[in-house]
């Protein structure tokens, strides 16, 4: 039901977030001394602990954030893969050797870095959880995680898998709190590296607390993604791209392709056909499997994202469908903080509505002309998380996603995520990256080792 309190859970303050801190530290020492392998059969059983439950913690998750089950379960699926990825890593994770003059060599160690923290979003709790933990402890990592104060529930269950698996006690800890909890946890002396989702204003201060203790950070933080459909893609396929770039989870997703410049001559079919289908999604209780748009994470949010649509009006957009509050015919719904997907058409630019991330189902309709004019437009913003595009020329689509100044490009597909691939912004929407090989770098450090094997020469 809307609204039920469904636990309470007390803030963890400096002395909890010490002990969560000790505690990490003393499982890392056991943790880092194992070797890849060993390391990736516990992580194999956490993979497959969640594999078998799925449909168990998929609507635990449901519950935690309103999100459909059947984007819960996908979610799921995702998690357990990216254990399952990182298992398999873990194993070949090697240094490199170097031949140098007179017999001498040097070689490197890809070691560790401690104790990390990883702080998570309310919009993909569990699967951002897995998305920090998996390349942290592949890499000898232990981690303190800190879930949103609006989802706390479903990564203490990871917490709970991972020992069943087999790591040992602590090595996974999970703290519960909002600003306050994550500012002890920054700030700790024994805390070696910090990874933030969520948004800009929030990374700036984590980024800022980090420089103090010279730990590194790695951010992934909004969005204001550029979606082009050039007139000679699939419309079919185009109109999916975009309700699968602005609807999943309610549209309260970083990398959602927002803007959608459409080329203005299929500008008004597209328009249609989108806003057509756009009406048709099913809205209400996100546990029915039917469901394809459960409700938005708090009222808060809710107000805040009405607010935006109501701003869009008064500077000139149209609304084409959509943007109201919806009410469920279940009764026990009705308080629910449900609302019709929105389709904005008659944008500009300089609106607000396209500047900034509402973080809700809104999409923005912008017309183009030409290749040049629509990058230029596209890359107009303090963000560069995502982008996409959509033509049948696939010369031209490289093209355009070699000059979008954005970390995660799709070519005639959106918000799609595999775990293999590397994901994170430019500009504003952050640095470092989660996921593919590249998740490692962020989560070792290089040592050099240089062998001598005559005598020193001497200047002295």
């Amino acid at each position: 039901c809307p609204g039920r309190v469904l636990c309470k859970l007390p803030c963890s303050g400096e002395k909890e977030v010490d002990l969560a801190v000790q505690s990490a530290k003393a499982a890392f020492k056991i943790w880092s001394q194992m070797s890849g392998m060993e390391r990736c059969r516990v992580m194999l059983e956490a993979a497959r602990i969640i594999r078998e439950q799925r449909d168990e913690i998929a609507t635990m998750e449901t519950i935690n954030n309103g999100k459909s089950i059947f984007e819960a379960r996908v979610d799921i699926d995702i998690s357990w893969q990216c254990l399952e990825y990182y298992a398999g890593l873990a194993g070949s994770l090697a240094g490199e050797h170097i031949q140098l003059p007179g017999g001498s060599f040097g070689y490197t160690r890809r070691e560790p870095l401690g104790v990390c923290v990883g702080i998570g979003a309310w919009n993909y709790p569990f699967q951002i959880a897995c998305w920090k933990s998996g390349p942290a402890l592949a890499c000898g990592n232990a981690m303190v995680f800190k879930p949103s104060p609006f989802t706390p529930i479903s990564v203490v269950r990871l917490a709970e898998i991972f020992t069943e698996a087999g790591v040992p006690k602590g090595l996974f800890n999970v703290v519960q709190g909002g600003a306050a909890t994550g500012q002890f946890l920054c700030q700790h002396p024994d805390v070696a590296k910090i990874s933030f989702t969520g948004s800009v204003p929030t990374g700036m201060k984590i980024m800022e607390m980090a420089a103090k203790g010279i730990k590194p950070v790695t951010l992934e933080l909004g969005g204001k993604s550029p979606l082009i459909i050039f007139s000679d893609a699939d419309l079919e396929n185009a109109v999916r791209g975009a309700l699968m770039a602005n609807f999943l989870t309610q549209g309260e997703v970083c990398c959602n392709g927002t803007r959608v410049f459409v080329e203005r001559k299929i500008l008004d079919t597209f328009t249609k056909e989108v806003v057509k289908r756009t009406q048709k999604i099913k809205i209400g209780d996100p546990l029915l499997e039917d469901t394809r748009m459960g409700a938005l994470i708090n009222k808060p949010h809710l107000n805040r994202v009405q607010g935006f649509i109501k701003q869009a009006k008064e500077q000139g957009a149209a609304v084409l469908c959509g943007g109201d509050l919806y009410v469920p015919d279940d009764p026990k719904l009705k308080n629910g903080y449900y609302m019709r997907p929105c389709v904005l058409g008659n944008c500009k630019d300089d609106m607000t509505c396209v500047k900034e991330e509402i973080f809700g189902p809104v999409m923005a309709i912008l017309p183009f002309d030409t290749e040049e004019e629509v990058v230029e437009r596209a890359n107009a913003t303090k963000f560069g998380l995502a982008g996409g595009v959509f033509t049948r020329d696939i010369q031209k689509a490289h093209r355009v996603v070699a000059a979008l100044k954005a970390g995660m490009c799709f070519i005639n597909n959106y918000n799609v995520s595999p775990v293999e691939l590397p994901f994170g912004g430019y500009k504003c929407s952050g640095f470092g990256r989660e996921n593919g090989r590249a998740a490692i770098e962020y989560y070792s450090q290089l040592k050099t080792v240089c062998v001598e094997m005559g005598e020193v020469e001497s200047v002295f």
